[in-house]
């Protein structure tokens, strides 16, 4: 991510969010946090971005704590593919582990995050807000370990092996879910909400 993409994050956050972080909160995470990393997903064919997420690397743990896909994208593995590249740069920044948080209520976007190793550790009471909803703390097996690495193997090969994005249109049926790190309210995963943040940035 760099400044020139903030524009196309704060028109996807406000997208996905119904309490999105303030337009300066992204443009002082890539001035002043050491800790931050952020990646966003481009399209071939597409001006702009369509997906975008960030990790904090704590001591030895990364924590993500923001990640959307542009709802016209949705739908299509765009944000699997994302997590896949987050646990990696995870794993280059040699992170032991990675963490994030969901609503308690959101059983799709939990079942994502457990496909990926995330298992609940624990919970932060009245997290979220815009309605004061516990979050749910998930964190993944040892990144480093090897059941963990055969996880992500076997995801990425599936990810790699299905059909390409078919663009910002009606996402046809029998495609595979991807989603949004807070995940959903409705119980559709990619629906909008508070993304996720470390207790620190807690609005």
């Amino acid at each position: 991510m760099t400044f020139a993409d903030l524009p196309e994050v704060h028109r996807i956050e406000r997208a996905s969010f119904s309490v999105p972080w303030p337009d300066e909160a992204y443009r002082s995470e890539l001035m002043a946090n050491r800790l931050a990393s952020y990646l966003v997903v481009r399209a071939d064919g597409v001006d702009g971005i369509i997906a975008y997420g960030g990790i904090w690397l704590m001591v030895d743990e990364a924590h993500i704590t923001t990640f959307a896909v542009d709802p016209a994208w949705r739908r299509q593995g765009v944000g699997e593919t994302l997590l896949v590249a987050l646990l990696d740069l995870a794993l280059a920044r040699h992170a032991q582990e990675a963490t994030l948080e969901v609503r308690l209520s959101n059983l799709p976007a939990r079942r994502l995050y457990e496909k990926y190793g995330f298992r609940p550790v624990g919970l932060r009471p009245r997290y979220y807000s815009d309605n004061g909803e516990d979050a749910l703390i998930m964190t993944t097996e040892p990144l480093t370990g090897v059941a963990m690495r055969r996880r992500i193997a076997d995801l990425r090969a599936a990810l790699a092996a299905a059909p390409p994005p078919t663009g910002p249109a009606e996402t046809p049926d029998g495609r595979r879910d991807d989603g949004t790190v807070g995940g959903a309210r409705d119980g559709t995963v990619g629906s909008p909400e508070e993304p996720p943040r470390p207790a620190a940035r807690r609005p």
